[in-house]
Formats: C-alpha cells, structure tokens, sequence
C-alpha cells in the first residue's frame, strides 16, 4: 500500500485502521471479529493504527494490542491520544457506558491536559497496548479547554518527542478551525481532523488544509463516511451524519453525488475514501472496521480506479471543490523550534 510522509512524520500507509469500533461503539463487537479486523487490514498493506483510550474506556487499545502482538513491532505505526484521563469507577461498573461504547461504565473519563494527566495517561495507554512505546500522540478533542491544552498539553507532548519517547505529536478533533489555529500556534507535526474533510463537509479545505500545507503539517483525515451517510452506494434510511439522524438536505446532497458516481461507475463510499487524499496535505484516510470483511472493504474500496472525469462532473455540478488550483507543497517541512 503506497504511503504518504514528511519530514516530521513516521511513514504512514494512505489507509489507516481506526480502532474506535474495537472498543465496541455503538454496538458489541466479538474479540475473535475485533482482532480479525486488525489481521485483515494488515493483510491488505495497513500499517497505521489509531486508537484512544476513549474508545470502550481502553477496550479499543486492549484489543489493538493483542492483535498487533503478533507482528514486528518496527513494521508499523501506532497513534493514541491524551485528554480523556481514565479513572477507576467501581462503584459504576454494573451500569453502561454513557459515551457511545457498549462497555460497563467501569472508569470515568476526566478531562485533564496536565502534564502528569497526560504523562499517567500515557502510561495507560501503553499498558493496554503492551507497548514500550507508541509512535504518535494526539491531543483528543480539546475544543473546551483551549489554555491548558495549547499550553501545558503541547508542551508536555513537545517534550516527549524531544526525549525520543515519541516520533511525532499532533491533535486530533471534529472541526478545523481549532486545529489550524494548533498550526499557527504550537509546535505540532500533524493533525487529525474528523468529518471535515469528507465529499460533504469541506470545511477543513478553507483554512486548515492549505495552512497544514504550507507549514510542512501532515493531515490524517478521519471520518470520511461522516458517520454513515457515505458507507453505502446510496443513503439508506435512517442513515447518520456524525452520528444524528441526517437532514434531508444533506441527504438530498449525498444521493446526488451517487448519482454522478453510478454514471462513472464508481460507488459512493469509494469516492468518499478516495476524496480526502487528493488534497497533497493529506497524509493518511484513517477508517474504522468491526470485522475482517470491513476492513477488506474499505482496503478494497481506496485501491478502486476513479477518472477524473467523475472529480471534474462533481466540481462542475457544484458539489465537491474544484482541485485544478491545489498545489503539492514547495518544501519539505518546517524545523524544529
């Protein structure tokens, strides 16, 4: 699977794995389909792995780790991320998980951006993995805590990769306009930015995606179904955007690039993978998979042949940007303050 770097980035495969549905979101997943999902996507050439402790309250980075187990540790690429500090909840354990995991409420998450926060959270992390090391960290979601964590939280990150206990540090949210102000702002390497950057939502592409560009910050998108509103060849009933019913708007917008897809004879979900990574910001499309058949689907789904003549149908329609003025970059990255 061809990959995409930087100057301050580990090499990552164009598909990552998103590990959030192995920490049962939304709905159970079995241990034997979690860890076939991870086993799947590393036949088919992934070597990228993005997990949370948020995901199932450690679940997610349970399994990652068991599954992972069983390859070379240097042949492949691990991210997590701080922010969500989990604490032992005993006295919860026999209620559910009320942040979108089917798991027992058995920690409760904290926000907290501190350096021992994150160093303890890290620390966690890399127990469950069984890990000595992950290779990127990622501020998770601080839209609500902006001082700590573009003060405290980077820093404490920032001084991790200078000591060599990680490759690379970055942030990971739902909206762009946080993340490029993280570019101007603080010493990052990359950026993951959720739901943002997909045939739907082109917000990311105002600001964050020609900013990441030109300061040599690599883009990992994230979300490119927007939940489910783009999983399927045409938008099922009932279908979510992130993660609520979708407006009929929206799914007025998604039937209407199906259409132009089936007259290429492409599918929507392979022009929703494949969109993201025609911007040269981007260095990664990270999609999950609760199974071994998802995760060969979506594998399947990036190394599809899509002309150009579906991009420019779909730019002359109005419905996705045009691309003709986007540029590859004209350095490789900035250094190191």
């Amino acid at each position: 699977m061809r990959s995409r770097t930087s100057a301050r980035l580990p090499e990552l495969t164009k598909l990552g794995l998103g590990a959030a549905q192995l920490g049962n979101l939304a709905r159970r997943v079995g241990d034997a389909d979690a860890h076939e999902a991870v086993h799947a996507a590393w036949d088919s050439g992934v070597r990228y792995f993005d997990t949370a402790p948020h995901y199932g309250l450690g679940l997610s980075e349970q399994r990652l780790g068991a599954a992972l187990a069983h390859h070379p540790r240097d042949e492949f690429v691990v991210s997590t991320k701080v922010g969500r500090l989990l604490v032992p909840s005993p006295e919860t354990a026999h209620r559910k998980d009320d942040g979108g995991f089917a798991v027992p409420a058995a920690f409760r998450r904290t926000w907290d951006f501190s350096r021992d926060g994150i160093l303890r959270s890290l620390d966690g992390s890399l127990e469950r993995l069984g890990l000595d090391h992950v290779d990127i960290v990622y501020l998770h979601d601080p839209d609500d805590h902006w001082p700590e964590a573009s003060t405290t939280g980077i820093s404490t990150l920032i001084e991790l990769r200078e000591r060599g206990l990680v490759k690379a540090v970055g942030v990971g949210m739902n909206q762009a306009e946080m993340l490029t102000r993280f570019i101007r702002h603080c010493d990052v390497d990359l950026v993951m930015v959720a739901g943002r950057h997909t045939l739907l939502d082109h917000s990311a592409r105002e600001e964050l995606l020609p900013f990441a560009l030109e300061h040599g910050v690599g883009v990992v998108a994230a979300a490119v179904y927007n939940s489910g509103l783009l999983a399927a060849p045409r938008p099922p009933a009932g279908a979510t955007y992130d993660y609520l019913p979708a407006p009929r708007e929206l799914t007025d917008r998604a039937a209407a690039i199906a259409d132009v897809c089936e007259r290429h004879q492409v599918t929507l979900p392979q022009a929703a993978i494949a969109h993201p990574m025609r911007h040269p910001a981007v260095v990664s499309v990270v999609v999950g998979a609760r199974d071994a058949a998802q995760s060969r689907t979506n594998a399947d789904r990036l190394s599809a042949a899509i002309p150009d003549a579906l991009w420019n149908e779909l730019a002359a329609l109005g419905l996705v940007p045009d691309d003709a003025s986007t540029t590859a970059p004209s350095h490789t990255g900035r250094g190191r303050r």
